[in-house]
């Protein structure tokens, strides 16, 4: 049959209203708001993982209080943090699974729902081989639901397409940690940025996707450090720099290797930890010759005498730190503009020392952990290749499979959409990923999921991705099942469960579990909770560079998190990974990588005149699903803006609310204006938290960078129009 997505309305008609919900101002009465317990945990939003107290009454939370021990946030919150309790009453929430027949989505048991789902999924395997069917997971699930996912794909499924939505965040970053330094993990934990001289922040609007790492700039700030920050919108953290270099979209190398150039002509960098400490430098040295501070200028739109600054600060600081995120890595040459950060660090001597380093600012709630244990189509767990014989060796021992029975990597997150387009993947499993909203050209990614012989979708709300389902499974939110996540700074945490998953939904680990036993491969998954998949993890993971062995859910709760690698139980953890500037190389040197310039898969034109580039705002995170439905977050930022400069605003007759049309090559979309003068003049700036007409990847394109296959969704060409109303 066809598969007509279905209006939430619609589902709800069929559904009914949420049994415990509580409309509001219905919690008010003092004898309702008053709390059973207080659960000690984390917010379930971006990659700070900020600790929080949820107030839990008779298995509802009900609020939250700050949690001021917990080092990271020391009680501190952004907007999603406060409101994040709201959705666990919302009447949007799944209560049974639902199944999809001609008249639409009805209520199912889960032994209908299960039994269907395996059916499905093994008839289509034994038709067209195990490939087929494909996994998608989700980088705001737990480790261990992470590590299960992966699992699940390699053993129950046999199918080596499996991958997950952090592939649309941070592997530009981890693809080149890894080059430098045989690691992908952030190098420093945030402690250290107050002790740096200066900050170097590049393509990352701290103020608005990381808010609490604001705190630890304002205190390298208040002790006397110098803040530079690049970005083609002026963001909130721009706004207090002390020197703002206005990049346009997609030429952060040509800046990065410019400043680089400057360094080096001026022989500032640090000789002697480039001759102990590295390799590569020759090479990197001869790539820059031609990025002199006129010719990057020309390129960047940054002003010459603006590059030299930036490059001299940086340089002659006794201490430095570079901090960067989605704008530097939403790009086809991602990996080498995360390289040339690094390079500075290195050429300068700022890495392994107090103070000193480069950092990733993860973006999804476990995007360090998800990524790190198997859900990720390239990598086993303990960050371990799946291209590695010992690897295999390890894993397949730990599984209790020979590693032939191990399938070699496969498709990454947009490569697997791809190939359901072509026909070639016939079957998705997917849990926690909404690739309707979140990946480019959303009228692609429509068509893919229109095509698909089964689909089988396991989540908590009926994302817009659901829609497109045979099967929707009601899984758990974060505070229904015990697991742990890894933080931005690489600090393993402890997500404690704060209330048991209402109605008939079912926690996610239960769920793939029960799928696993009715595909005939149960003796592979025979845990009970979380804990006893955490302990194979530990072993899974062991020896590995992301080495979890000596971690342990009571150490965690007492030391407030644990970075890894923790190779023993008495080991503390490692919050410096790369002290004194050694690497995880065996020779333990970085590795200088040279960032060659390409340009753009969507180039501007005299078509496309202008730059589309996306992001995210301070009440949203990534598709919207659940914080579009919390009343307090949508008040802030209702529907989607594009942001124009008032320069090019005037040039097309427009004002402030006015409707405008953006086309791209692919398709066109009419919003809102927001007449600013914190963008570049030739760039224009949507959110993407929003689906169908509303979606800022109506736009985008599928160009991917050649090593992380992160898709370039920073960079589009574009151009505008006055409209007279929304949709014309």
């Amino acid at each position: 049959m066809a598969k007509i997505p279905e209006a939430a309305e619609k589902i709800r008609e069929h559904y009914g209203p949420h049994p415990n919900y509580t409309p509001p101002g219905g919690w008010q009465n003092e004898a309702r708001t008053r709390a059973d317990k207080l659960v000690k945990t984390h917010c379930c939003f971006c990659g700070q993982q900020c600790g929080i107290q949820l107030k839990v009454r008779e298995n509802h939370v009900i609020g939250f209080e700050p949690w001021e021990e917990f080092p990271f946030n020391r009680g501190k919150l952004c907007p999603k943090g406060v409101k994040r309790y709201l959705q666990s009453d919302h009447p949007d929430r799944l209560l049974d699974p639902l199944m999809r027949t001609e008249e639409g989505f009805v209520k199912a048991s889960w032994e209908d729902a299960l039994s269907f789902t395996a059916r499905r999924l093994k008839e289509i395997q034994e038709r067209y081989g195990k490939d087929a069917v494909a996994v998608y997971g989700g980088a705001s699930l737990t480790t261990e639901k992470a590590y299960l996912m992966g699992k699940f794909a390699r053993v129950a499924l046999g199918t080596r397409h499996i991958d997950y939505n952090g592939r649309l965040c941070m592997v530009s970053a981890g693809t080149a940690y890894k080059l430098a330094f045989d690691v992908d993990r952030s190098p420093i934990p945030w402690s250290e940025i107050p002790k740096a001289d200066v900050l170097l922040v590049v393509g990352a609007n701290v103020g608005e996707c990381a808010p609490i790492t604001t705190d630890y700039i304002w205190r390298c700030r208040d002790r006397g450090g110098k803040l530079i920050v690049a970005d083609p919108r002026m963001t909130p953290i721009a706004r207090n720099a002390d020197l703002f270099l206005p990049v346009r979209p997609g030429t952060d190398l040509a800046l990065l290797n410019g400043l680089l150039h400057v360094l080096l002509r001026d022989g500032l960098q640090n000789d002697a930890f480039i001759e102990q400490h590295t390799t590569g430098f020759e090479a990197v040295r001869d790539s820059v010759a031609g990025y002199d501070p006129r010719s990057v200028a020309e390129k960047t739109g940054v002003p010459p005498e603006a590059i030299e600054k930036a490059a001299r600060w940086f340089a002659q600081a006794d201490r430095a730190i570079a901090l960067h995120a989605r704008g530097i890595e939403h790009q086809s040459k991602g990996v080498e503009n995360v390289s040339a950060v690094i390079n500075l660090a290195l050429a300068t001597g700022h890495l392994g020392r107090e103070g000193c380093g480069t950092a990733m600012i993860t973006g999804q709630g476990n995007g360090q952990g998800g990524r790190e244990h198997g859900q990720k189509c390239d990598q086993l767990p303990g960050q371990r290749s799946l291209l590695d014989p010992a690897a295999r060796e390890h894993v397949a021992r730990v599984w209790g499979i020979t590693p032939e029975e191990l399938p070699q990597p496969g498709y990454s997150a947009q490569e697997i959409m791809n190939a359901i387009h072509e026909g070639e993947i016939k079957a998705l499993f997917s849990i926690c990923f909404n690739p309707a909203v979140s990946l480019p050209n959303a009228e692609f990614t429509r068509e893919a999921l229109e095509k698909l012989e089964f689909f089988a979708v396991t989540d908590f709300f009926l994302s817009e991705t659901a829609r497109y389902a045979d099967v929707v499974l009601a899984g758990s939110l974060q505070e229904e099942e015990e697991g742990v996540t890894c933080n931005t700074e690489g600090r393993v945490i402890h997500i404690q469960q704060a209330t048991e998953a209402p109605g008939n939904a079912r926690r996610d680990s239960d769920i793939v579990c029960d799928l696993a036993r009715r595909l005939g491969k149960g003796r592979f998954f025979p845990y009970t909770n979380p804990r006893e998949i955490f302990e194979e993890l530990r072993v899974a993971s062991r020896g590995g560079h992301a080495d979890y062995y000596g971690i342990t859910y009571e150490k965690l709760d007492q030391q407030m998190g644990v970075f890894w690698p923790c190779p023993s139980l008495d080991h503390p953890g490692t919050p410096d990974l790369l002290k004194d500037g050694v690497s995880f190389y065996p020779d333990g040197k970085c590795r200088f990588q040279v960032a060659a310039w390409r340009e753009s898969g969507d180039p501007v034109s005299e078509e496309f005149p202008l730059y589309l580039t996306t992001g995210r705002v301070v009440s949203q995170y990534l598709s919207g699903t659940q914080t579009r439905r919390i009343g307090g977050l949508v008040d802030i930022y209702p529907e989607p803006r594009v942001e124009i400069h008032p320069r090019l605003a005037e040039q097309h007759g427009i004002v402030d609310k006015d409707w405008v049309t953006i086309v791209s090559r692919r398709a066109e979309m009419t919003l809102r204006a927001s007449v600013v003068k914190t963008i570049r003049p030739d760039t224009v700036f949507i959110p993407y938290h929003w689906p169908d007409k509303q979606s800022a990847n109506l736009l985008t394109h599928r160009t991917l960078d050649p090593r992380s296959k992160i898709p370039e969704f920073k960079v589009s060409a574009c151009r505008i129009r006055k409209s007279a109303e929304a949709g014309k």
